[in-house]
């Protein structure tokens, strides 16, 4: 099945082309793209901001916060409204991500404007059908907000044509990936660090003297691996790292790292491997996972589509001029609005328009 460009899980996933638009509107971008980045008072009521002909409005952008909001109170409960994220509540986490977010939509809507991108009447339909469920729903709106057939219906057909000019923009993108490519493994480590931590979390390396106890320590238990002792209860004795077993794919782990775990057979181990970690000693476990290699086919694929998609947004967007209503938006904050529904504006519109996508 076709995946929406936008998808909500666990946490909410957004590709750096969001955050990049979010430096329109505060004006971080490079002064050589000679971007004009205007703050003015010259705007509509509740106008958040306007990217060219595009304007945001507080009413959308609150929609979005409660679902963000919703979301992660459904997973992590109440209690997640009492963390700090590095110095920020979640509240400023999620107005932050929605600025970005609805700055992103009207982007790739302008985007889709300069490819005569347009939805189908069928798509039109199924905009209409989200905003019925929707505004049917009074729980899934904003406390004080009432539902607004109308904003419904303009926030889905604009998510659904951001949706439709990121697929036409990656439609060309080679879907066939290799086993080899994509070959996921499976192994047991025993990791001796070479460094330790300062007081601000730094990695100092180690001295002379601690390298050498710490080569020692890993000889000791290659020593008793190749005695055939339970590899298991030596990573228990002898492992410095958070886990022992790792499944894990090209270019996720440390280049000599993999160059001998992709080298590696089934239960055979490996010598001493260095890298900037430490000393390691890999078990290979399994040297091809099926299921975990299809599903990393699927992860390099997207991944090869968001890259595709970014260079042509990222030279789209750099043109573009703004206006942001800073006072308006400093003025708005998202506190917890109590118990979430089961569902929110991007479950229905994920309902209704993966009925009939293509795999």
């Amino acid at each position: 099945m076709k995946k929406s460009w936008f998808r909500m899980g666990k946490f909410f996933v957004f590709f750096m082309l969001a955050l990049y638009t979010m430096c329109i509107l505060s004006g971080c971008a490079k002064q050589e793209e000679k971007k004009d980045v205007v703050l003015t008072t010259e705007f509509s009521e509740n106008e958040l901001f306007r990217i060219e002909s595009k304007s945001g409005f507080l009413s959308e952008a609150e929609v979005y916060m409660k679902a963000s909001a919703d979301k992660y109170q459904s997973v992590f409960g109440e209690e997640i409204w009492k963390q700090n994220l590095g110095g920020l509540s979640l509240g400023d986490e999620i107005k932050d991500s929605t600025l970005a977010r609805l700055a992103q939509i009207k982007c790739m809507n302008l985007l889709a404007e300069e490819w005569d991108i347009a939805l189908s009447e069928e798509e039109l339909k199924k905009v209409s059908l989200a905003a019925e469920e929707f505004s049917a729903s009074p729980d899934m709106w904003p406390n004080g907000m009432e539902a607004d057939p109308l904003l419904a219906e303009s926030m889905y057909a604009e998510y659904a044509l951001a949706d439709k000019i990121y697929h036409e923009v990656t439609k060309d993108v080679n879907p066939e990936i290799s086993d080899d490519e994509a070959r996921t493994i499976e192994v047991m480590q025993i990791l001796v660090k070479t460094y330790k931590l300062d007081e601000e979390g730094k990695r100092l390396p180690f001295n002379d003297e601690e390298k050498a106890a710490a080569l020692a320590k890993i000889t000791e238990a290659y020593s008793r691996a190749q005695k055939e002792e339970n590899f298991e209860d030596l990573v228990r004795e002898y492992n410095e790292a958070d886990q022992g077993r790792y499944s894990f794919g090209k270019g996720t782990m440390p280049k000599e790292f993999e160059e001998v775990a992709f080298n590696l057979d089934a239960g055979e181990l490996s010598g001493i491997v260095e890298t900037e970690y430490g000393y390691h000693l890999i078990l290979c476990v399994s040297n091809f996972n099926e299921e975990e290699t299809d599903a990393n086919k699927a992860r390099i694929v997207q991944e090869r589509k968001k890259e595709t998609f970014n260079r042509v947004y990222d030279g789209f967007v750099s043109k573009l001029h703004s206006n942001l209503n800073e006072e308006l938006w400093d003025g708005v904050a998202y506190k917890s609005s109590g118990e979430s529904p089961e569902r929110g504006f991007f479950d229905v519109y994920d309902s209704i328009f993966s009925l009939d996508e293509a795999a």
